[in-house]
Order: structure tokens, then C-alpha cells, then sequence
């Protein structure tokens, strides 16, 4: 995402201790560690919820399948079922 360096972090560093002096900075830094923790708990749990999304997408386009093809094994067997009794009913009106 962001290309930052030892060397770009260490020019930041340098100009905040400049800017907000050595007795401020240890609660800065801390402060910042804090937010960056938040910052990545939030983009992991957003991740989460994608992955989790796609996978309930790809469940019900399985099932949806699954249907699809259930639906055309209960056509076939009802076609059988009936050419069968249709087939019987013939045997029986030309016995």
C-alpha cells in the first residue's frame, strides 16, 4: 500500500523530535502505536468481512445450483414416472 522505508520513517522521526521535543515524544510515539493498532484491528476485520461475504455468495450460488439440479432430477424421474405408467396403461388396452 504506502512504500515507506527505514530511511522515511527515520527523516519523520526526526522532524517530529524537532518539532515536539524530546520530553513529548515518548506519548506521541505511544499514541501513534495505539492508533496504527487500531487502524490495523479495523482493515483486518473489514478483510474479514469481505472474505466472509464472498464465501456466503459462493454457498448460495452452490445451493442455488444444487436446487437447479434437484429440481431437474425430480422432472426426469416424474417424466419416468409417468412414460411408465403411460407404457403400462398401453400394455393393459392391448391385452
Amino acid at each position: 500500500m504506502f512504500d515507506i522505508g527505514f530511511w522515511e520513517f527515520a527523516l519523520i522521526g526526526v522532524i517530529t523530535l524537532i518539532v515536539v521535543g524530546p520530553e513529548r515524544m515518548p506519548a506521541i510515539a505511544r499514541k501513534a502505536g495505539q492508533y496504527a493498532g487500531k487502524v490495523k484491528k479495523f482493515i483486518a476485520k473489514i478483510q474479514d468481512d469481505i472474505g466472509d461475504e464472498f464465501e456466503a455468495d459462493k454457498l448460495k450460488e452452490h445451493l442455488n445450483l444444487e436446487d437447479k439440479d434437484s429440481n431437474i432430477v425430480e422432472i426426469f424421474k416424474e417424466t419416468k414416472k409417468s412414460l411408465n405408467e403411460i407404457k403400462q396403461d398401453i400394455d393393459t388396452k392391448n391385452s
